[in-house]
């Protein structure tokens, strides 16, 4: 299996249409941060918009065909850059999503805004593996066939998608809001200068072979130079090639791999902590006790006992999500 669709099978992820802006100039939008286990999304299918960079740099442009994805869900803004006071929005609810409009007639924007929803504590690792910001271009002149084709259709659908109450209209949107995040992954790790993290190390040809083999058979005894050989490169050259382009070592990744399989298997009850540390590749139940323990902050047995709590909201464990998240004792 790919490692991308590995590692949506690992960490399954869902997406979620939030509002269809439809904005004439001057306008403006404030958003997030949104909830703890959430990645916000705008799809600009209209206009353009220009996007204040939430780390305090040069304000990024964004065109019809940009996504732009926030792993860091950070609070962020967006408006026209013609520095005139906006004119007020309303919101008005359809069936199957909400929609904001304003009275402006000039350069008008058509935006997609939604979020995509990461179980914890699989958030915390996707985010630590990409960019707090990243932005790929879906123009609607790429070819169909290559990815950024793919994305501009499936952007074009949801449009349609938004434009009507359709019947399961809801349904689509979110399905297709799903598949767009697999998209803006593939396109952003095919891209020559793919931002750093793991999608600089899966879009580099002799690289990729590394983290496929990681993500297919994370429970193999696996040695630096067994993953030197498959990248056809030496031990140093390696190791020198994943600080750059992700800030960690190889076996940093493995373990991350690793601790989210077993926090998979740690939510069966019938599987033993034995069994887990068989499973993901640890020897003995004691060491998979420390690396657990020193990786998410809790032991395999509190860990399970918070994600088994019966509160759930939108089935996602929340009554302990946040302990999980940061790392606390239950």
């Amino acid at each position: 299996m790919d490692w991308l669709s590995r590692l949506f099978e690992m960490m399954p992820v869902r997406g979620r249409l939030d509002l269809r802006c439809s904005y004439g100039a001057p306008w403006r939008i404030e958003q997030g941060p949104g909830g703890a286990n959430e990645m916000p999304y705008h799809a600009v299918v209209g206009g353009s918009a220009i996007l204040d960079d939430p780390a305090g740099g040069k304000p990024l442009r964004l065109e019809a065909g940009d996504i732009l994805l926030l792993p860091g869900n950070p609070r962020h803004v967006m408006h026209d850059g013609g520095g005139a006071a906006p004119l007020k929005a309303h919101n008005r609810a359809s069936l199957n999503f909400t929609i904001s409009e304003n009275p402006g007639s000039d350069a008008r924007l058509d935006l997609l805004c939604g979020h995509f929803s990461i179980a914890p504590p699989h958030d915390r690792l996707l985010r630590s593996y990409l960019p707090p910001v990243l932005i790929v271009r879906a123009s609607s002149r790429a070819g169909e066939r290559d990815t950024a084709g793919q994305l501009a259709g499936l952007v074009a659908l949801m449009r349609g998608e938004a434009a009507n109450d359709h019947l399961g209209g809801r349904a689509m949107l979110n399905a297709l809001s799903t598949a767009m995040f697999a998209l803006v992954l593939r396109l952003a790790s095919e891209t020559g200068d793919a931002p750093r993290g793991l999608l600089a190390l899966a879009g580099h040809p002799r690289l990729a072979p590394v983290v496929a083999a990681m993500f297919n058979e994370p429970a193999r005894a696996w040695t630096l130079p067994e993953f030197a050989q498959l990248a056809n490169m030496s031990r140093a050259t390696l190791a020198r090639q994943f600080q750059e382009k992700v800030g960690r070592s190889p076996s940093d990744l493995l373990t991350d791999i690793r601790m989210t399989l077993a926090t998979n298997e740690l939510r069966k009850g019938s599987i033993s902590t034995g069994a887990v540390a068989e499973t993901v590749g640890y020897l003995s139940e004691a060491a998979f006790q420390r690396a657990f323990k020193a990786h998410m902050g809790l032991t395999p047995a509190q860990w399970r006992k918070a994600a088994q709590a019966p509160a759930t909201i939108d089935g996602l464990e929340l009554a302990s999500a946040e302990a999980i998240s940061r790392g606390e004792n239950a």
